[in-house]
């Protein structure tokens, strides 16, 4: 059974760091594209950054460049997303996804796998 599983979301003031996690299991992982997206309440889920298989090309919104960086360990079947300065606009579900045909798209149909999301709550 193919699994990924966001961790890491919480509570965190304007300006601190949060760091996500997304284990997946059932997959080969190590072949798949990965992304992070996120989703506001009454908003569409919107892109927020990609990661190729063998972490040669990463993407990102333009909102969170030079905030967030997204990395990868094969080793452990985990992607990561670091999340600095965070500011209130940032609060949202965040999901990750992986993209079977490895292109590391912004594109949300690209992705076929889903986990169910962590919460990520920023007071102002």
């Amino acid at each position: 059974q193919v699994q990924l599983v966001e961790s890491g979301g919480g509570l965190v003031q304007a300006g601190g760091s949060l760091r996500l996690s997304c284990a997946a299991s059932g997959l080969t992982f190590s072949r798949y594209a990965m992304g992070w997206f996120r989703q506001a309440p009454g908003k569409e889920r919107e892109f927020v950054a990609a990661i190729r298989w063998n972490s040669i090309k990463t993407s990102y919104a333009e909102f969170v460049k030079g905030r967030f960086t997204i990395s990868r360990d094969n080793a452990k079947n985990t992607v990561y997303l670091q999340m600095n300065s965070l500011e209130p606009e940032d609060a949202a579900v965040y999901y990750c996804a992986a993209d079977q045909w490895g292109t590391g798209s912004t594109t949300i149909s690209t992705y076929a796998l889903w986990g169910q999301g962590t919460q990520v709550t920023i007071s102002s």
